[in-house]
């Protein structure tokens, strides 16, 4: 059996609603496979104008919006009609992305007829409560995934230092990485554009820091802004230019308002706002792995991150960026004050991250997932 023998079924949560990191690799993956001759058949939530138009065949799975976050939804049911549409196309493989209802009852359904498992993780879900003051379910959380993680056939983790998280969790014994990639010919530092940044009003000799995200509580809002505040009172001379948007994005521009707010930024236009800065910061700890540090870096940017999955298995602290302990504020101010004060470091260090995201490459990447798929396939087959 090879690559062009694949037929998988993909369970998402959110395939192409919404832009971000996940539902982008997801796409990628398939696009790839299907030019390998593989057959896929996506399963996923739909709306009547998604962020973008889906890679291969989609079909749309019973959802509702989620109360207070609309524009995502929640699976609810692995209906009749998508019963129907999965039992016609014959998978050979199935694989979950999310672990929501539908996931769940799409793997039983696959487990009965004795197809192989596999569940890409891509968020670490019981970090979240943390930001909406409910840590106390946090271990409810963690056993609520194992349920589902321990009947995979295996786990397929962004990251190194995720994947040893979700060993330490005694989540599965069959944990693979299936690392992101970056389009070198769209993110470089060749997209720096100090005309964009003038526009802005920033001088050019000031150095900015960027912030690339959606912006939502779990992505560390707060630490960021309480760390740009002890810059400011420092007197350290830097600009804040923040990308993205999201439903708390009037509470951050009311944290920061002497901060650039040039909101959502895709392909080209996104290269020049990252580029055309001068650091990045992401003191997010909710990553399995953090698409957008690897696009900064592509760049040209170094980085200040938190010490935590996804960064940490990217980062090379003190030659790409500097890790830190998460929530560490006056740490992440020492660290960016050091870059805004010595253009001759981040100049080395953003060269040097540069360098490090050229080890990233789409295809190899996407193939090692094939890769699983199949020896998956043959696992289940030996045991009959």
């Amino acid at each position: 059996m090879d690559i062009s023998d694949l037929r998988i079924a993909l369970f998402s949560g959110n395939y192409n609603m919404t832009v971000d990191g996940a539902n982008k690799a997801l796409n990628r993956l398939v696009g790839y496979l299907l030019s390998q001759g593989a057959a896929v058949r996506v399963y996923s939530p739909t709306v009547e104008n998604p962020d973008f138009e889906p890679t291969g065949d989609l079909v749309s799975v019973p959802s509702m919006a989620i109360p207070g976050r609309s524009e995502y939804r929640i699976p609810l049911s692995f209906s009749s009609r998508v019963r129907q549409d999965i039992a016609r196309f014959a998978p050979n493989v199935l694989h979950i992305s999310s672990p929501d209802r539908v996931s769940r009852q799409a793997a039983a359904w696959a487990r009965r007829r004795h197809i192989p498992v596999a569940c890409s993780v891509h968020t670490r879900f019981e970090t979240y409560f943390r930001y909406y003051n409910l840590s106390f379910l946090e271990p409810v959380c963690v056993a609520w995934l194992r349920r589902l993680y321990r009947r995979c056939d295996a786990l397929i983790a962004p990251s190194e230092s995720f994947a040893q998280v979700l060993r330490e969790q005694r989540m599965n014994y069959d944990i693979g990485i299936w690392t992101r990639g970056v389009e070198r010919d769209i993110f470089h530092s060749g997209r720096r554009d100090m005309g964009w940044r003038r526009d802005l009003g920033i001088a050019d000799d000031v150095p900015v820091i960027a912030f690339l995200g959606r912006l939502v509580m779990e992505k560390g809002l707060d630490v960021f802004a309480d760390t740009i505040d002890v810059l400011r009172r420092r007197g350290v001379p830097h600009e804040v230019v923040v990308i993205g948007e999201g439903p708390a994005g009037d509470w951050f521009e009311s944290r920061l308002p002497r901060a650039h707010f040039v909101g959502f930024q895709g392909g080209a236009n996104l290269a020049r706002a990252l580029a055309s800065c001068d650091m990045f910061f992401n003191p997010s700890v909710t990553e399995t792995f953090g698409n957008v540090t690897l696009e900064a870096m592509a760049c040209g940017l170094p980085v200040v991150a938190a010490r935590a999955t996804g960064s940490a298995s990217i980062v090379k602290h003190g030659q790409t960026g500097y890790l830190v302990a998460p929530g560490a504020i006056s740490l992440f101010a020492d660290d960016l004050e050091h870059y805004c004060r010595d253009a001759e470091l981040r100049a080395a260090h953003g060269a040097a991250a540069e360098q490090e995201s050229g080890a990233y490459q789409w295809d190899t990447i996407n193939q090692s997932v094939a890769d699983t798929y199949l020896r998956l396939i043959r696992q289940k087959q030996r045991v009959g």
